[in-house]
């Protein structure tokens, strides 16, 4: 889960990361109100920030300084309601001005090919990482980080120096990224970036802008996480598919697919994506990701047939599962339960690969069954055209 930049901020904060103060708006009036309180402390200059999970806001007019309450508000008006990069502005942040000296870089991910943390640091903060990546890769310190060590003191001065900062900028510098490291370890996160981290013309390092990406799968022990989900932006289908407990992704397609296993359904997206293209001159893409796991049951096929059918753009439904301990005569009785329970809601053609444990049996009771939208295929490129093909169809 990514977080807006005003949750980040307070993450932060509750941390020990010196930030400024910010308040969220919802309206102008609330704005003004905002801007009153928070320009007390910075001559009464503040920056109006949309509140997006994407980039490109600046360049979208989405930040826009403030010197009076009257502009806040101003700002305000023009930024609600605006569309970034496909994401409505339905949030303003009001932030403290700072006086800035020197824009910096820090960041600390989840590095999976290394199967370890990586972080990086730059003396040059305020552009586009991935740019500056590119055209100067220089000028980006990049640092192995141990999981098991993390960030300590050592660790941050070793940071610091990578990136080339003097010495009394760096010892400076070199606390925060240890508070940033108790961020990205005791919240469960993938990502901490801030950019730009700043030192001021007062000589204080303050994170001005901060981007947080939160593991799901930490979930269990993080619930007071569940209170910074963005309810807005979530979709309705996503929603309902993990209040089932269901591995569910919405994509921009219509054909619904049902796999078990991660790597499975990724290569199942792959081929449906060249059959659409290959058979149906690209009117058929895939629908979303549901990955129902190791169980089959009539219960999870169930849930899932009844999510994907919900969704108005699917117009047919593949079903690739691959029958290992759960066996393929169990996967067939679940498919054949689901749709007893299913009953007339079930109203898409449904296309049928199975293989793998009793595979024999479990075509067997599909055949005998002879539910009319449903049609079994031996191969996974058979299915796949046939779905592709039904899709384009309908």
């Amino acid at each position: 889960m990514d977080l807006f930049e005003y949750q980040a901020r307070d993450v932060f904060e509750k941390h020990g990361v010196p930030v400024l103060a910010g308040a969220v708006a919802t309206t102008p009036e609330e704005a003004r109100a905002a801007h009153e309180t928070i320009g007390a402390n910075s001559g009464g200059v503040t920056v109006v920030k949309a509140q997006v999970k994407t980039g490109g806001r600046g360049k979208a007019g989405g930040v826009k300084l403030a010197k009076s309450a009257d502009e806040a508000e101003a700002n305000a008006t023009a930024i609600l309601g605006m569309d970034i990069k496909g994401h409505t502005v339905h949030k303003v942040m009001i932030a403290q001005g700072a006086r800035i000296a020197e824009e910096y870089y820090f960041s600390v991910l989840l590095d999976r090919s290394n199967r370890n943390y990586l972080a990086m640091c730059s003396k040059e903060g305020g552009m586009e990482i991935e740019q500056l990546a590119v055209e100067r890769p220089e000028a980006l310190a990049r640092i192995a980080v141990d999981p098991n060590v993390g960030i300590d003191e050592a660790k941050a001065q070793e940071i610091v120096d990578a990136a080339g900062f003097d010495a009394e900028t760096g010892a400076k510098i070199a606390p925060v990224l240890v508070k940033l490291w108790d961020v990205y370890s005791q919240e469960d996160a993938t990502l901490v970036e801030v950019n730009p981290l700043v030192k001021t013309e007062e000589g204080d390092i303050v994170a001005l802008d901060g981007k947080v990406t939160l593991d799901a799968n930490a979930d269990f022990r993080q619930p007071e996480h569940a209170a910074l989900e963005d309810e807005l932006a979530a979709d309705p289908l996503e929603a309902k598919a993990k209040g089932m407990g269901l591995n569910y992704v919405k994509l921009d397609g219509n054909v619904g697919i049902i796999g078990n296993g991660a790597g499975l359904m990724m290569s199942t997206l792959d081929v449906v994506a060249y059959s659409g293209d290959d058979f149906t001159g690209g009117a058929a893409k895939p629908a979303n990701f549901l990955d129902i796991g190791g169980g089959a049951s009539a219960e999870v096929m169930a849930n899932g047939l009844d999510v994907i059918l919900g969704d108005e753009q699917v117009k047919s439904v593949f079903v690739n599962v691959f029958g290992g301990i759960t066996s393929c005569d169990a996967v067939a009785n679940g498919i054949v339960g689901a749709l007893k329970e299913l009953g007339d809601s079930a109203t898409k053609p449904i296309v049928v690969r199975i293989d793998g444990n009793n595979v024999a049996e479990g075509r067997r009771i599909l055949e005998e069954f002879n539910h009319p939208l449903v049609s079994v295929e031996e191969t996974m490129d058979g299915a796949a055209r046939k779905a592709a093909e039904l899709a384009a169809a309908n």
